[in-house]
């Protein structure tokens, strides 16, 4: 992990210097601003309208169906942060180090992506997920919006009748589609595929429709299942409707100028709290210092 985390720190740093002296160029030149987008836009919205009538944030969470994963399933699936223990130590200090960051910088909204499919980034959301909902004062929404391959529901064992994209296109309200679990993690998942992804990220209700349920249900943390970087244009379409992004690597897999290329993509729209390992067979044993070694 320090040979990639130095490899692209050299490549960031070629980076800004090839950029000084355009940079320099400029420097007393006025700033464009680009015009903000659909996040705090004043957009009716079918299901959510009237929000300031309903009852109060925390209250308003009674809404959601409630959920009980199997355990066994979700271990098959890798997900391991349900109930804590060993297994789920390094989640837990990944969800250490989100928080910390987040709360640091007043952000909200986290995306996860990678530069490529088949890094595991949806299997990395879900175990921060369930870590993040291990705390009771912590309220935090899951949004899959990877809604040309969605995968959420099958590593949950979930399944909805209705999805994330009829909320985003106004015809139900967020509740209508959601699920929670332990009273303080909802899953907004998507339940079959979309093939105009972008067009519908990039749509004014969007963001709308994000601002209004944040309004309503006052989560914490917001976490986005994103697409593959690299896939396709649906992460650039809805990069500025977060406060930052994760990026899920996969060791023996992504390259360093794939990483590269992410970072310097994504620093451009939103800011990016850093680069996961994952599927990483090589550990050091000393990781976790023999902890639940001693636990009885």
């Amino acid at each position: 992990m320090e040979r990639i985390q130095t490899a692209i720190n050299k490549a960031r740093a070629q980076r800004e210097r090839e950029q000084t002296a355009s940079e320099q160029v400029l420097r007393e030149q006025p700033v464009p601003v680009a015009p903000a987008l659909a996040r705090d836009a004043e957009v009716p919205h079918g299901g959510d309208a009237a929000l300031k009538d309903g009852p109060a944030p925390r209250a308003a969470w009674s809404e959601f169906r409630p959920m009980m994963p199997d355990a066994d399933h979700l271990l098959r699936n890798r997900i391991m942060t349900l109930h804590g223990g060993r297994n789920s130590v390094l989640y837990d200090q990944l969800r250490t180090k989100v928080l910390q960051t987040m709360r640091a910088n007043g952000w909200k909204r986290l995306a996860i992506t990678s530069p490529a499919p088949g890094c595991g980034k949806s299997t990395v959301i879900l175990n921060l997920a369930f870590s993040l909902a291990r705390q009771p004062d912590l309220y935090t929404i899951l949004l899959e919006m990877d809604l040309r391959r969605p995968s959420l529901g099958g590593l949950l064992g979930l399944r909805t009748e209705k999805g994330i994209a009829s909320w985003l296109e106004g015809r139900i309200g967020f509740a209508q589609q959601a699920a929670c679990y332990n009273f303080n993690l909802a899953f907004a998942l998507c339940h079959q595929p979309r093939s105009d992804a972008s067009d519908l990220l990039l749509q004014g209700r969007t963001g709308a429709a994000l601002t209004q349920m944040e309004e309503r249900y006052q989560p914490d943390l917001m976490l986005f299942d994103m697409p593959p970087l690299q896939a396709n244009d649906d992460m650039m379409a809805f990069a500025s409707q977060v406060d930052c992004v994760l990026i899920v690597a996969g060791a023996e897999q992504s390259t360093i100028k794939q990483i590269d290329a992410c970072e310097r993509d994504l620093a451009q729209q939103t800011n990016v709290m850093g680069v996961i390992l994952n599927k990483c067979t090589h550990l050091d044993t000393d990781s976790g210092y023999g902890y639940y070694d001693y636990a009885k």
